[in-house]
């Protein structure tokens, strides 16, 4: 059993993401007024904000580990060098589960980013530093 939870444990991120796009398969007819919504509200291209990125902060008030990610998600916004907004999308209000659905958000916390057009380029599971956040953005735009 020890054995099983070590390799569980070590293959969490490809089981996250298997199960994230098993769930994005399932989802209904939302997807579409999901995906407008995502376009006018984070396709910086198009609605002139000044942005360049978006982190989707998927988590819940009651999660340890999303309390953690409130100190790193404040880094990120008073980042002076980066044009990056930063979003809490809570798990447990009804009307972010469309965007759970259409995110495939298999556990919590979960970010994803969006680049200036709106659309997804990484997707994390679990704490990560606003260091490491920021340096996916610039990882990114050197593409």
């Amino acid at each position: 059993m020890a054995i099983l939870l070590v390799i569980a444990f070590f293959n969490k991120n490809t089981l996250n993401d298997f199960i994230s796009e098993n769930m994005k398969d399932l989802t209904d007819s939302e997807t579409d007024s999901v995906a407008e919504l995502i376009d006018s509200k984070y396709n910086y291209s198009e609605n002139g904000l000044n942005y360049e990125f978006t982190i989707l902060e998927f988590g819940s008030t009651g999660c340890t580990i999303c309390k953690q990610m409130e100190t790193e998600l404040g880094k990120v916004r008073k980042s002076k060098s980066s044009k990056i907004n930063v979003i809490f999308l809570n798990t447990n209000y009804p009307e972010n589960q469309d965007f759970v659905k259409f995110f495939g958000i298999s556990a919590i916390p979960m970010q994803v980013m969006l680049d200036k057009n709106g659309i997804e380029f990484f997707k994390h599971y679990g704490f990560i530093s606003a260091e490491d956040m920021i340096e996916k953005t610039m990882e990114y735009s050197l593409k």
